[in-house]
């Protein structure tokens, strides 16, 4: 199967000594972006900031504290891919759903 995904790291909306910090450390901070093309698309995601990634982790699991799917990647969706603006429609139209939201899951993971 080939490999339909490309990456490149960017920093968003941050000060030129944010910038230099971030870069040199590796470290993903509070607004930082990283762009992903999947099957022709390209994506962005954001770092929303630790706290807000915690919270929205302790949002998708259900009372036996497994992570819930659907809500995981509502949450994603809405918090963490900044463009295209995605939502459930979008990926009745769109291949690649597992797929960037892997590619989600593994940034934030990174970040935190």
């Amino acid at each position: 199967m080939a490999d339909n995904t490309q990456t490149k790291a960017t920093v968003g909306e941050a000060t030129s000594a944010q910038t230099e910090s971030k870069q040199s450390t590796g470290k993903i901070t509070f607004g930082t972006q990283e762009k992903h093309t999947v099957d022709g698309v390209e994506y962005t995601f954001q770092f929303p900031g630790v706290k807000a990634t915690i919270e929205l982790l302790d949002r998708c699991k259900n009372r036996f504290d497994n992570v819930v799917d659907s809500a995981y990647y509502e949450e994603i969706m809405e918090n963490v891919i900044v463009e295209p603006k995605v939502d459930w429609d979008y990926w009745e139209e769109h291949a690649g759903l597992r797929e960037v939201m892997a590619l989600a899951d593994n940034f934030l993971g990174r970040a935190l």
